[in-house]
């Protein structure tokens, strides 16, 4: 955060801005006619988030200043006029420097500063990115994570925009809250403060899975400190302090009596090999008895391309899923089934390899324009590139062609299961890992998190359909990919195209992304229009990835590179659900229980924001009544990890009851199956099904 606030100080700015209003008081040029002088210390934002002085030794100088007496008999300071002008070169230039940090937060930090924000609004925007908690009253306090720190760790800073104070301390090891006797390194005419903020956490706090509603104040001295009934805290006195106990346990919010969100597991990658047989069912029928007993209601499977229609065009073998559907509608489950028309391998999470259909490799090799290919040339055979959707390349079949044969195949193979609602569910792969998304950030090309990754639409047939843009717009040569935008693992700002003021938001950037998302969006229309026909009234849903990093910028650079047209100033997602509105499909979204805590250093470096996308994406489709299915981001055991997973499910407080269509867990595995593991996830389901639990402690 240093590093970039020192970018951000050096940011130029208009001239207008240097006269932004401060809360310090400039001195006046008749205050000796008042018999007073005013005494004026710049106080300049350190790096570390401190109040230091501009300068102590000319702050020393103001007090050595020779005295004079007056009338009454009482003295005061008189200075030279040389030193009243220095003083006001030293506000004006500080203020001109304040002027140029919220300039810079504004423009490169995609912060929302009015335009005469004052130093405390640069406190609590700085606390905010730093994970810090900011009250409406401008209270500012870290949040508990932080403040489980070695004291030997990073000093705290609580502030108060009310009062205009700034404290330095250091964060106890033990949760308690000591509400007299600090220091602090600057003198205030305000007095000493009043009470501290005790830090409550909010109902899914990531450091301690739950937070109390509202957290008491720890009055100083002998003044009343209201305490929660919730809490069960203490008050001990030592010496001439005050300290509040903080309480090991905290409750957790209760779900029983809320909606009913039905939970399904994913089955393992490798359940059905390459010829297309059940592996180790007795070793399955095991697994999925253990999960009858917790009362999930139902499983979700892959159906792999690659598997079903192998070695020939329009054969497909079903066999190995026959055996398995089977098993489940004899265990009574429900079923969810995805279309998966990618490549399986070489990703986070793939322990086996599943490749497209040799066919589709054999047209591959004389025409690698089938797949998506980067700027470099480099060919991407997870999927076929949606260049052509309308082309007749596939021996003699169009891309989406292929896809509807093979979903009605589907349909007509497995007839009764959809008669007697065994099947509740079909997702349709519309990209790399079944997302609508670009393969931008393939991890066999070298990318890794949080590289930006590159835009994919170098293939003949995408630079065919981007050069008939650029002609019907007038601009012949805007028919080309940006030649300065990076390579899979640049940051925004080392690029032309993406750093602030850069060509993604010129005639020319805004002509090209708004080009290639609607590419995305095309295809995802052309793909559910068919799977539509080919599942009549059974329900069909879309999967969109959670692609969070760099959220906080103003360009979105990963977004942008994987077909999000979501850059500050534009809803990348808006368009999207409304297509997937058009044809009554459910949306499957990717939610946040990541544990930004254990990777707090990586988020903040990549300017990340998972819950901030997921509540946007979310919102999106709840505007549009679109049913929403989650299913969680990486392997997840723990109490906290579930409680943020059921918070996303069920959000408190919502006064129109929104909650997801269901859940499905990634994934089935020996480790779930783990005694604690499994008496974790028990516990999840029952929450899941607003089924009462008894041990609402954590």
């Amino acid at each position: 955060m240093a590093t970039e606030l020192h970018k951000l100080i050096g940011t130029s700015e208009e001239d207008d801005e240097e006269d932004m209003e401060m809360d310090v008081k400039e001195e006046d040029d008749d205050d000796e006619e008042n018999g007073q002088k005013h005494v004026a210390a710049p106080v300049m934002v350190g790096v570390g988030g401190m109040a230091t002085s501009s300068s102590n030794n000319q702050f020393q100088q103001h007090h050595q200043q020779e005295q004079v007496s007056t009338p009454g008999g009482s003295t005061r300071r008189c200075r030279p006029l040389e030193e009243k002008e220095r003083t006001k070169l030293r506000e004006r230039h500080r203020r001109a420097i304040t002027a140029r940090i919220l300039a810079g937060l504004r423009r490169h930090g995609n912060y929302n500063l009015r335009v005469r924000a004052d130093i405390n609004d640069v406190i609590a925007a700085l606390a905010k990115e730093a994970g810090w908690v900011v009250l409406p009253d401008g209270t500012t306090f870290p949040s508990r994570s932080q403040a489980q720190r070695p004291a030997g760790g990073t000093p705290a800073v609580v502030t108060s925009s009310s009062s205009h104070m700034v404290s330095q301390q250091s964060p106890p090891a033990s949760l308690r809250g000591v509400t007299s006797g600090y220091q602090s390194s600057v003198e205030y005419n305000t007095g000493r403060m009043k009470s501290i903020y005790m830090p409550g956490s909010s109902t899914y706090d990531l450091s301690s899975s739950v937070r109390a509603q509202t957290s008491p104040l720890v009055g100083d001295g002998g003044e009343h400190t209201e305490s929660h009934p919730l809490v069960g805290s203490s008050m001990n006195a030592v010496g001439d302090k005050q300290i509040l106990d903080q309480p090991q346990k905290l409750l957790e919010r209760d779900f029983a009596g809320t909606s009913n969100v039905p939970v399904y597991v994913m089955l393992p990658l490798g359940v059905i090999n390459m010829k297309c047989e059940l592996v180790d069912p007795d070793g399955l029928l095991k697994q999925l008895r253990f999960l009858k007993s917790v009362n999930i209601d139902g499983v979700k499977v892959d159906c792999w391309w690659g598997i079903v229609e192998a070695h020939v065009p329009q054969e497909y073998n079903w066999n190995g899923y026959k055996r398995l559907f089977q098993m489940v509608r004899e265990l009574k489950f429900k079923l969810q089934v995805v279309m998966s028309f990618h490549e399986c391998g070489g990703n986070v999470g793939d322990d086996v390899c599943i490749p497209l259909p040799h066919w589709v490799a054999e047209i591959g090799r004389s025409n690698p324009d089938i797949f998506f290919t980067d700027k470099e040339g480099r060919r991407n055979p997870e999927c076929l590139s949606w260049g052509i959707d309308m082309e007749r390349v596939l021996r003699g079949r169009t891309a989406i062609e292929v896809y509807f044969d093979y979903m009605r195949s589907f349909r007509v193979e497995f007839n009764e299961l959809f008669e007697d609602d065994t099947i509740s569910m079909i997702e349709v792969g519309l990209g790399p890992c079944g997302e609508l998304r670009y393969p931008s950030s393939p991890v066999k090309h070298g990318w890794r998190y949080p590289g930006i990754g590159e835009f994919q639409c170098y293939d003949r047939y995408l630079l065919r359909s981007l050069r008939k843009a650029a002609e019907a717009r007038g601009h012949s040569l805007w028919a080309r990919g940006p030649d300065n935008a990076g390579s899979y693992n640049s940051r925004p700002h080392e690029t032309g195209f993406f750093c602030d003021g850069g060509d993604y938001d010129g005639y020319y950037g805004r002509f090209f992304l708004k080009w290639y998302s609607q590419v995305l969006v095309d295809h995802g229309d052309r793909v559910l229009y068919l799977a539509k026909l080919a599942f009549e009234r059974n329900h069909i849903a879309a999967k969109l990835p959670s692609i969070h990093w760099w959220y906080k910028t103003a360009n979105h650079a990963a977004e942008l590179t994987a077909g999000f047209y979501n850059s500050c100033n534009r809803d990348g997602y808006a368009t999207i659900v409304a297509m997937i509105k058009k044809h009554g499909a459910a949306l499957n979204f990717t939610c946040a229980e990541v544990q930004m805590l254990d990777q707090h250093e990586d988020f903040s470096e990549a300017l990340a924001d998972p819950e901030g996308l997921v509540w946007q994406v979310l919102n999106a489709a709840w505007d549009v009544c679109i049913p929403i299915t989650s299913e969680n981001a990486l392997p997840c055991h723990d109490r906290v990890g579930y409680n943020k997973l059921l918070e996303n499910a069920k959000p408190m407080n919502d006064l129109d009851g929104r909650h997801f269509l269901s859940f499905t867990y990634i994934r089935l595995s020996p480790l779930l199956m783990e005694s604690q593991n499994f008496m974790e996830f028990e516990r999840f389901v029952k929450r899941m099904h607003g089924e009462a639990v008894l041990d609402l402690q954590v």
